[in-house]
């Protein structure tokens, strides 16, 4: 896909992007707002990674590095984009990133209901781990 460009996500790109997550990524979660959305790009400015097609926003993926650990979330594309190499490209610059800062594995959040998700992570060279199940713990705030 020649025309692809991926690129690092700014300050400005975060309405968009909430937008994008409204309609790809099966809504949004509790980090999904102009407040999370502000402190991931501030903390780490090349943690969102977007992907564009003549300027419109097609794909994402949040490759997040703690220092120890490379988690990737909201593997988005476009749905009437998809199975044109664009998710692959996401991956491609997340994994390169990651690789960069000494990474050594990367994992990704998938909702089980998520049956087109599945496959595409496991077509990336992915694969489930059913000994872990995530904890979670909203903070009030």
């Amino acid at each position: 896909m020649s025309d692809l460009h991926i690129r690092h996500a700014t300050l400005a790109d975060i309405d968009t992007v909430l937008g994008f997550w409204r309609d790809a990524a099966e809504g949004t979660s509790i980090s999904d707002d102009q407040d999370g959305m502000n402190r991931l790009l501030t903390r780490d400015p090349e943690a969102l990674i977007l992907a564009e097609l003549d300027g419109e926003l097609v794909g994402t993926v949040i490759a997040g590095f703690d220092g120890w650990r490379c988690h990737l979330y909201r593997l988005a594309v476009h749905p009437e984009r998809r199975r044109r190499g664009i998710g692959s490209a996401l991956l491609t610059a997340a994994e390169e990133r990651f690789v960069q800062l000494g990474g050594r594995r990367g994992d990704a959040m998938v909702l089980v209901r998520n049956e087109t998700a599945q496959h595409a992570w496991r077509a990336a060279g992915y694969a489930p781990e059913e000994k872990w199940r995530r904890w979670v713990k909203p903070f009030a705030g």
